[in-house]
């Protein structure tokens, strides 16, 4: 939750890829509120106040992912929402005369995502959201230590750096609304 907050302000795109982990590791622990604070929370040094805060938040994801379908897989609409947003975010900037570095940087990425379809990504998903389904598959290799190829490694880097402008500018329209003609 801790984490989550500053995320949310400071990159949305490390923000979306810990809510993605945090919605793994209640399913983990078989969206159990008692098994999370027993194994997971308490592994934590926090005072009584902040583990407690942390078994709410936890508590209030884990009613989330029972209302909404997605106990065994799927995302929770708080950040499905986000991925909307990201996607409409990209759409604005594509379109625009005044991104061209962001342009070019979708170009340079553009043969990865329709190389990661072809290999089996989901062709329905929007091209951001494939970006983050790489981020987030390698990031579980590298938990795991599982070996990642150089090639995997470079179009990583080339998403990263990608992913990393669209969260920059995402930042810099909520501080102040980027002029899109």
């Amino acid at each position: 939750m801790f984490i989550a907050q500053e995320l949310r302000k400071s990159n949305i795109a490390e923000y979306l890829l810990y809510m993605w982990q945090v919605e793994n590791i209640i399913r983990a622990f078989d969206c159990s509120l008692s098994r999370i604070r027993k194994e997971y929370i308490e592994r934590f040094e926090y005072d009584e106040e902040q583990k407690e805060e942390l078994t709410d938040w936890y508590g209030n994801l884990i009613r989330m992912m029972n209302q909404e379908g997605c106990r065994e897989q799927g995302h929770l609409q708080i950040n499905k929402v986000v991925m909307q947003q990201l996607q409409e975010l990209h759409a604005q900037l594509l379109s625009s005369p005044k991104f061209p570095f962001y342009n070019a940087e979708y170009y340079k990425v553009l043969p990865y995502i329709v190389e990661l379809r072809n290999r089996g990504a989901d062709k329905d998903e929007n091209e951001v959201e494939t970006c983050f389904n790489s981020l987030y598959g390698v990031m579980m290799l590298r938990l795991q230590k599982k070996e990642i190829t150089t090639n995997t490694d470079h179009a990583i880097k080339e998403i990263t750096t990608f992913i990393g402008m669209l969260s920059d500018y995402y930042k810099k329209d909520k501080e102040e609304p980027l002029e899109f003609e």
